[in-house]
């Protein structure tokens, strides 16, 4: 599973975005993917893009954001230390069809040593409507050790210049939802 994760992640890398090394990354807000299209293959029977591919096109954005981070796929092969996903709240609610372009948005919310919370927003890339948001709460994990372990001073640096830039910007609505049946508490 980790070295299919690992080499997706390698064809999913934005070129030319750390490639200066001698450079600070600038933490735009919120963080923008690059833009990314619905294959014919995650088409489901109902003819629009199947739940499970929305996490997948979610997941390709947080790579992006984990390699400005410091903590993307050479930090994982070097380290032995990555991101897991502990907790996804995803809310659906427009249809996205084959070949649309897809730009996903990515906000961090918070984070403490071992755990980033942060939301994404799907957008349909050209016509600019929402069609998904996801909520998510990683874990950073020593995989040697196999348990959580606190973020590397570097990563830390980045996740607060992160996280102080995208402080201005205002908190989703849909944070913190929950699962219930209209009026039942």
């Amino acid at each position: 599973m980790l070295h299919n994760t690992l080499a997706r992640r390698r064809l999913f890398r934005v070129p030319g975005m750390l490639d200066r090394l001698d450079l600070e990354p600038l933490f735009f807000a919120p963080f923008v993917s690059s833009v990314m299209h619905v294959e014919d293959g995650w088409i489901d029977y109902n003819g629009h893009l199947n739940m499970a591919y929305y996490n997948v096109l979610s997941d390709r954005a947080v790579d992006e954001a984990f390699e400005l981070l410091g903590c993307g796929l050479d930090y994982v092969t070097s380290r032995r230390h990555s991101c897991f996903t502990a907790e996804v709240h995803v809310r659906y609610l427009r249809e996205l069809h084959a070949g649309d372009p897809v730009r996903v948005t990515f906000q961090l919310l918070d984070y403490d040593a071992k755990r980033m919370h942060y939301f994404e927003q799907l957008f349909h890339a050209t016509e600019g409507w929402v069609s998904a948001t996801s909520e998510n709460m990683s874990l950073h994990v020593d995989m040697a050790a196999g348990k959580t372990a606190p973020f590397p001073p570097e990563v830390a640096r980045c996740l607060a210049k992160m996280k102080a830039s995208h402080a201005k910007l205002p908190k989703p609505e849909a944070v913190g939802r929950q699962i219930m049946m209209p009026g039942k508490r």
